[in-house]
């Protein structure tokens, strides 16, 4: 028997659209990038501005995943929100990056090892420092299920996206992905359309268990294999392991970056999810992808060059921490749902 789920929070307000022009690029006929040329502009020369995502909320101006984040992504004028999700020991589908509660709370351990009472007793905002206004929540208030991050986008007045990403490895395995749909169902979710009421839900994991298993689910349009650029010496040097255990885990975290780009290749899903670096390195594979029709999410574009250059290649969605700079860098207003 699953829980049910908790008597929510606050009722979010309403998300206020940043200002701006709007206005199409014209994209460049021959970027040139590590001697490779992409020749990627959308029909007629035009490229379209990239829809938006506040990577786990406005996290640059609140902390990470709280709801202060998010209602500021509304106020900013994201198009879309970025969340990654664990399951708690009694079941509940919680928006934390980490497995482990030390970083982003003044708790510590496994985050699959407390209830979700246990949890609404740690404070999940003060680390960050920047002082949340009364209409964002109170303190306690600042830990979001899956349901209560829905209420607030409910709220925006307006079509969002909400981009959900598995955690993995979990202690619940699969588990994860099961539960997170069954939430989703009872909250309302269509399959065919993916959406929730004013909310476009899509699905990402650099898992590609996660991904298949999603896959019987959910169509595919709407999966996102997430890819990073990886190398066994870099893996292994941030890891902090000796040479044989560290060597272990990094050839397994490769084999799976591998496997996530087969998918990619063979066109099993429709979203493609590389980080900017990834971007960056590999041209050719790029190219490919986006000729054969990948839509492109990339993380974390933060920086002016960076979101010049997915503008510039034709990518069409962009994660980043600050919401408002880059819609103000591409200088129009959100997206009303393309």
């Amino acid at each position: 028997m699953t829980p049910d789920e908790p008597t929510r929070g606050r009722t979010a307000a309403n998300g206020t659209a940043a200002n701006g022009t709007a206005a199409d690029g014209t994209a460049s006929e021959g970027t040139t990038r590590n001697g490779a040329t992409l020749n990627l502009t959308t029909p007629g020369g035009l490229a379209q501005r990239p829809l938006v995502f506040a990577h786990r909320g406005s996290s640059a101006a609140f902390a990470e995943h709280t709801r202060a984040a998010y209602l500021q992504a509304l106020a900013d004028g994201a198009d879309g929100v970025e969340c990654d999700v664990h399951l708690t020991r009694d079941q509940h589908v919680v928006l934390l990056h980490d497995a482990n509660l030390d970083r982003t709370s003044d708790g510590t351990g496994p985050v699959a090892e407390r209830t979700l009472r246990e949890l609404r007793q740690l404070d999940f905002s003060s680390w960050k420092g920047a002082r949340i206004p009364e209409t964002y929540g109170a303190r306690s208030e600042q830990l979001l299920t899956l349901p209560e991050l829905l209420d607030v986008l409910r709220g925006a007045g307006r079509p969002v996206k909400l981009a959900i990403e598995l955690k993995h490895p979990s202690p619940y395995q699969l588990k994860l992905e099961d539960r997170v749909l069954e939430v989703l169902r009872s909250e309302g979710w269509d399959p065919g359309s993916s959406t929730v009421d004013n909310v476009a839900v899509t699905f990402m994991s650099f898992s590609p268990d996660s991904v298949r298993h999603l896959l019987q689910s959910v169509p595919a349009q709407y999966i996102c294999q997430l890819v990073d650029d990886l190398t066994v010496h870099e893996i292994r040097g941030g890891l902090g392991l000796g040479l044989i255990t560290g060597g272990a885990v990094a050839n397994l975290m490769k084999a799976t970056q591998l496997e996530g780009e087969r998918i990619l290749d063979a066109g099993l899903v429709g979203l493609a999810g590389p980080g900017i670096d990834y971007v960056r390195e590999r041209p050719d594979t790029i190219r490919q992808w986006l000729e054969a029709g990948r839509r492109f999410r990339v993380w974390t574009v933060d920086s002016a060059e960076d979101v010049a250059l997915c503008r510039e290649l034709g990518i069409q969605e962009v994660t980043t921490n600050v919401p408002a700079r880059v819609l103000s860098q591409l200088q129009v207003a959100p997206s009303q749902g393309r």
